[in-house]
């Protein structure tokens, strides 16, 4: 099962692309590390996964709930440690 799965991701600020059509699965009890030069979007997608912010398109599901329609539930089952 997945723990994370996202789907062309797409987060626009204006006319910048911050996370541009990025697709990627976590499978549930792996460990995963997110690394990219400045820039490169890894802020915004943990924002995204952690319903912080919503996407302008794409999806994004988390411990089996949708980041946009079921946030609450996402919330629920996860947590988040910003360094």
């Amino acid at each position: 099962m997945n723990g994370i799965e996202t789907k062309s991701l797409v987060k626009e600020f204006g006319k910048t692309k911050a996370v541009d059509d990025i697709s990627f699965n976590v499978e549930e009890g792996e460990i995963f590390g997110f690394l990219g030069p400045n820039g490169a979007g890894k802020t915004t997608t943990m924002m995204i996964l952690t319903t912080l912010l919503k996407p302008t398109s794409g999806r994004a599901i988390v411990a089996g709930y949708d980041v946009v329609s079921q946030a609450k539930k996402v919330r629920e089952n996860i947590g988040y440690v910003q360094q």
